[in-house]
């Protein structure tokens, strides 16, 4: 199923007061103080559930494939979780998706955040459950990492419901932005870490850009890899239906280091090109709803919502 040719995404429902969390770990493993997880949340006036794999290690995995997959489900299922939070990425998501049981999350649509790895559940979730998908802290590397405002406030005010069509996604003032190409354009947000979406192309994660606003990150990866991994996109077909591109943080490199590239690369489409955001493995990473249709307008230096993100 191509859900980027389907009217509308399966809404969640926005938090309730006192929601509970869960949380799961679909990639790499890390330590977790269990006590310090849950006083996070209680101070906040939620709850969370840590699934078995999140304390368990196989490897660079947390735990086996099997017990990750069934974290998964369990917590689409659980009629008491509100959200799913991902503890970090690294590497292991790509192992679960030809077994996620799709018309399962399709019936218990909920927020899945994470980023980074994640990345590869993002994209099935919006190909193949039809869902919105949530690029956004993580609790070992953000919450628990202490990265606070905006982090934090971007994450509940997006899953709280408190952000709606016609709304800006707000972005820190003290980070400014750069208009690599003028122009405004209307589409769906789609994409994550750079790394996965090359790594995803030809397998069922494989992202779909018709008609959309393209966002990218990516860290710890040197400039001529970044251009590999864009090249990719460009040969592989991808960037021929992007309406616009948003830039965010490539840890490492800064904008006006990746401008030309960034030029080279997308400066043949004529789509608005926006660069800085910051997103991803940077403090602050500001929520970004993929799936969700935006207006991106790069003079603006603005990204709109164009619909509600949570269902009544």
């Amino acid at each position: 199923m191509n859900c980027l040719e389907t009217a509308e995404y399966l809404l969640p429902k926005a938090l309730p007061d006192n929601a509970c969390f869960a949380i799961v770990a679909p990639a790499g493993p890390a330590r977790l103080d269990t006590d310090k997880a849950r006083q996070w949340f209680e101070e906040r006036g939620q709850q969370c559930r840590i699934y078995p794999g999140v304390l368990q290690a196989d490897g660079y995995l947390a735990g086996g494939d099997e017990q990750r997959l069934r974290d998964l489900h369990d917590a689409f299922s659980a009629p008491d979780i509100d959200a799913i939070l991902c503890m970090r990425g690294g590497y292991g998501s790509m192992r679960l998706l030809d077994r996620i049981d799709f018309e399962l999350i399709r019936r218990h649509p909920k927020p899945l955040v994470g980023y980074s790895d994640i990345t590869a559940l993002h994209s099935a979730l919006n190909r193949h459950a039809g869902m919105l998908a949530f690029h956004g802290a993580m609790l070992n590397a953000d919450l628990l990492g202490g990265k606070l405002e905006p982090t934090v406030s971007s994450l509940f005010g997006q899953l709280r419901g408190r952000l709606g069509a016609g709304d800006a996604i707000g972005h820190p003032v003290e980070f400014p932005l750069t208009s690599v190409v003028p122009g405004a354009a209307s589409g769906r947000l789609v994409g994550g870490n750079l790394s996965l979406l090359g790594a995803t192309l030809g397998t069922l994660a494989q992202v779909d850009t018709q008609d959309s606003i393209l966002f990218i990150e990516d860290v710890n990866e040197p400039l001529y890899r970044v251009d590999r991994l864009l090249t990719q996109l460009r040969l592989a077909g991808k960037l021929e239906g992007v309406r616009g591109v948003l830039v965010g943080d490539f840890a490492g490199i800064t904008v006006a280091a990746l401008t030309p590239l960034l030029l080279d690369i997308f400066g043949p489409l004529g789509v608005p090109v926006l660069a800085g955001w910051r997103s991803g493995h940077c403090d602050p990473n500001v929520c970004l709803p993929l799936g969700a249709k935006v207006r991106l307008d790069a003079e603006e230096q603005s990204l709109v919502l164009l619909q509600d993100l949570f269902r009544g």
